[in-house]
């Protein structure tokens, strides 16, 4: 025991040691204060005005400014992408300005580029009523014409055209329009306009009807498409011209053409006119067009002056807020002349913390220095684990189940090893795992560059575990190197197959069979293996006895580090009632069972192992017979047997009596100790009642230890069986592979046609890509992901604690407002 102790400790074997600190900052340092800790980010602040709205702190009014310049900042952005102009970031994120002075500039872009949006949309949508105004005399001229010509031939009479009121013609011809004309008003008349040809078919619809089918609608689709000044989208317009007879129906239409959103336009019936109306638009549109352009330069000139220096600003509001933020989480003392915070932070972090308070003391000009000291605390300090870039990821894998409870051992440590390790037992395929391994090096090169880019979520996830990536590729040639599957093709890589056929004629060992002539093959499977009559029950007994192998080797690792579990937390209740009884039930059952294989295998026995479990429960004092694999074994099975039923009232019962005798001794004065040890022995005990200062419960403790012992033994079964996946999957990926290279390549090379060997060749890649390399790695993943959340970390890992989130700038330049 002592040399355990004496080992040098793990980084990421436990968290940090954290410390529960108090600042007393004097007002005058106290934003530079935050900030300097900030730029540092090892301080967790606490809030200690949790009782109070937004609106009751101190620093409301501060943090309000800070929002609205973020808005303004954020209109900005949206200005500059929808401009598409490329905001530059600057290296140097100190702010060279003022805070009041930049909300004073931030209010003068704001109020200059919402009038010059302002003026740009009036101006766009006169353009827009002129343009649609010229597409319209253009069409509904011909409809004039040919009605007119229409009208000689029926011999009809046209004695009055009306005209709808447009506000966007020029004065003098809307007056020359409107003037006194001929007109009968029991003549046909006609109106005309532009309507979005989305809208044109109810639009006619719903104009027959209102009038009843008296009316005339022709309509042509216009050649330019308009820009909506609202969604700067491109909008494809008709033009319509809608004959009728009467003023009633002519109120309807127009009701009608308001309903739809139709812009209606006064077309003259003269020829000379409508050349006139025609030029004089036209000119307008030229003068508005240039117009446009100067205005739109600029717009584009302040926009990539405010571009130029957005990101920087962004930085400085995003930091000022937060700083404010976390002022707000102090209190003030009587004086109203300091500000009291407290939080946690590592213990190794404090003498840069006192520095970066001596700096802001020293630059703040106080003359009075910041007190920082450590102080007791009731509640569980929180996890920090410090990583890098290739242990954050499987860090995180960890951490999705749920964060480590304060200072307990970190499955994470061998989950680095054992996951991708697990993954490749199932995924074995060397072929496929230089699949990964190149997509894995390309993310791993590109890092660089993909880190500072803005990822889809796809993408960013497969780039976080880069890492992980890379190893499960190594750990899938490795396995597949041992199973001798390349694209489910074996090949004679370490030497000569150990098996020959019997005789000369022997062409195909599928057929007549092999027999062995040499040393084994001396890594992996024997080639040989493949197609022949016992391939399959060969792999199935190897990859099943494996799996198990694996299985109980892992549990039982789980539950030595619950030992060290409450070795570190001086559980010793733990390691009596809990630990021994553990190892003891586990593997007298099934380490027993990983020893009867091993045996099997070195001594190549045909013994029955599901006989010999079975019968060991069912009568265990029979003779074996032919399925004995060494001397005193019967002994031994009925000894493992007591063992295995002794170790589960072990489990159940002395524990809660324990802890209720603990319990007695402590309040009636017979035993005195330290009452916060007392406490915190209770608290790290995973199955003792956390009561502080709260009665006792018996019941309710015996329960839970039940509850935990029948979950155990009843888990003990289940999670063995559960390592058979391995087994399973293993199988699936490496049939998967046989039938597309058997019934899809070969069967394609097979015919003497380039066309089909093409076919076959490609749904050959796209069934390895899709299948084996997509669907086949997330579910390997994701049963890898179950045997460690379930079977491994459920023997020791309790996962309820809560992360370390320190104040840090660092994290808030990934938030994308």
């Amino acid at each position: 025991m002592e040399f355990i102790d004496n080992l040098p400790p793990m980084d990421l074997m436990r968290s940090e040691k954290m410390t529960f600190v108090q600042l007393i900052i004097p007002v005058e340092s106290a934003h530079r204060a935050v900030s300097y800790l900030g730029e540092l980010g090892l301080l967790q602040f606490r809030d200690l005005n949790a009782d109070k709205s937004p609106f009751q702190r101190t620093f409301v009014n501060q943090v309000k400014r800070c929002g609205e310049m973020e808005r303004k900042l954020r209109f900005f952005k949206d200005q500059v992408s929808k401009a598409g102009l490329i905001s530059s970031a600057l290296p140097d994120l100190r702010p060279d300005i003022e805070l009041e002075e930049l909300e004073i500039q931030l209010s003068e872009h704001e109020h200059e580029l919402l009038e010059m949006n302002s003026n740009s949309e009036k101006l766009r949508q006169t353009y827009n009523e002129l343009l649609e105004f010229k597409m319209v005399l253009q069409k509904a001229s011909g409809f004039l014409v040919s009605s007119k010509s229409h009208a000689v031939v029926e011999e009809r009479e046209l004695d009055e055209t009306t005209y709808s009121k447009n506000r966007y013609a020029d004065a003098s011809l809307l007056e020359q329009e409107m003037g006194p004309g001929p007109s009968d008003q029991s003549g046909l008349r006609f109106i005309s306009g532009i309507i979005s040809k989305s809208k044109a078919l109810k639009f006619e619809r719903m104009l027959f009807r209102a009038t009843r089918g008296n009316m005339l609608f022709n309509q042509a689709t216009a050649e330019e498409h308009m820009m909506d000044p609202v969604s700067t989208e491109m909008i494809e317009k008709t033009v319509f011209v809608v004959f009728f007879s009467g003023e009633q129906a002519r109120t309807k239409i127009l009701r009608i053409c308001e309903a739809f959103g139709a812009n209606c336009y006064p077309v003259p019936e003269d020829v000379t006119k409508q050349r006139q109306m025609t030029r004089e638009v036209l000119a307008r549109l030229s003068e508005l067009e240039t117009t446009l352009d100067a205005g739109l330069r600029h717009r584009n000139k302040a926009l990539s002056s405010i571009g130029f220096h957005l990101m920087k600003w962004m930085n400085m509001v995003r930091r000022e807020k937060a700083v404010y933020d976390t002022l707000n989480m102090q209190n003030f003392d009587v004086t109203k002349k300091c500000l009291v915070g407290e939080g946690w932070c590592p213990i190794f972090a404090k003498s840069q913390i006192q520095e970066a308070l001596q700096r802001a003391t020293f630059d703040s000009n106080s003359q009075v220095g910041i007190i920082f000291h450590a102080m007791e605390a009731v509640e569980s300090p929180p996890t920090y684990f410090r990583t890098n870039r290739f242990t954050n990821a499987f860090q995180e894998i960890v951490d999705a189940y749920g964060v480590a409870r304060y200072q307990e051992a970190n499955p994470a440590v061998y989950t680095v090893i054992t996951f991708p390790f697990l993954f490749a037992v199932m995924f074995g395929d060397w072929g496929h795992g230089i699949c990964l391994l190149l997509g894995a090096l390309v993310l791993i090169a590109r890092e660089s560059k993909l880190s500072s880019q803005k990822l889809g979520s796809f993408m960013e996830m497969l780039f976080g575990g880069r890492y992980v990536l890379l190893l499960m590729s190594l750990f899938s040639i490795y396995c597949g190197l041992i199973y001798n599957e390349f694209f489910s093709v074996p090949y004679h890589i370490f030497g000569g197959s150990a098996y020959k056929c019997r005789d000369a004629t022997c062409s195909n060992a599928d057929t007549v069979g092999l027999i062995k002539y040499q040393d084994p093959y001396p890594f992996g499977v024997d080639p040989s293996w493949r197609g022949s009559r016992s391939e399959l029950p060969f792999l199935n007994s190897l990859k099943m006895k494996m799996s198990i192998l694996f299985g109980v080797t892992q549990m039982n690792l789980g539950i030595v580090l619950s030992y060290f579990n409450a070795r570190f937390f001086s559980s010793s209740l733990d390691i009596r009632y809990q630990f021994v009884p553990q190892m003891i039930f586990l593997n007298s059952l099934f380490g027993y069972l990983s020893l009867l294989i091993i045996i099997k295998w070195c001594t190549g026995s045909q013994a029955d192992l599901y006989h010999v479990m079975i019968y060991m429960f069912l009568s265990p004092t029979d003779n074996l017979g032919e399925n004995q694999l060494f001397w005193g074994q019967r002994p031994l099975q009925i000894l493992l047997l007591l063992l295995a039923l002794i170790a589960v009232p072990w489990m159940l019962f002395p524990k809660p009596f324990i802890l209720k005798k603990l319990h007695l001794e402590r309040f009636q004065g017979r035993t005195y100790g330290i009452l916060g040890t007392s406490e915190m022995d209770l608290e790290v005990e995973p199955d003792s009642a956390r009561q502080h200062n709260e009665e006792f419960n018996f019941s309710e403790i015996f329960v839970h230890q039940m509850i935990h012992s029948i979950e155990f033994v009843l888990g003990a079964v289940s999670n063995t069986a559960s390592y058979l996946r391995l087994w399973a999957l293993s199988l699936a990926h490496s049939e998967l592979s046989t039938v597309f290279y058997e019934k899809v390549l070969l069967l394609a090379w097979g015919y003497n046609n380039i066309v089909i060997r093409v076919v076959g060749l490609a749904v050959f890649a796209f069934a390895t890509a899709f299948i084996l390399l997509m669907m086949e790695t997330l579910s390997a993943f994701l049963h890898a992901l179950r045997l460690h959340w379930v079977e491994f970390q459920n023997k020791f890992y309790h996962g309820d604690g809560y992360k370390f989130r320190p104040f840090s700038f660092a994290s808030l330049t990934d938030d994308d407002d």
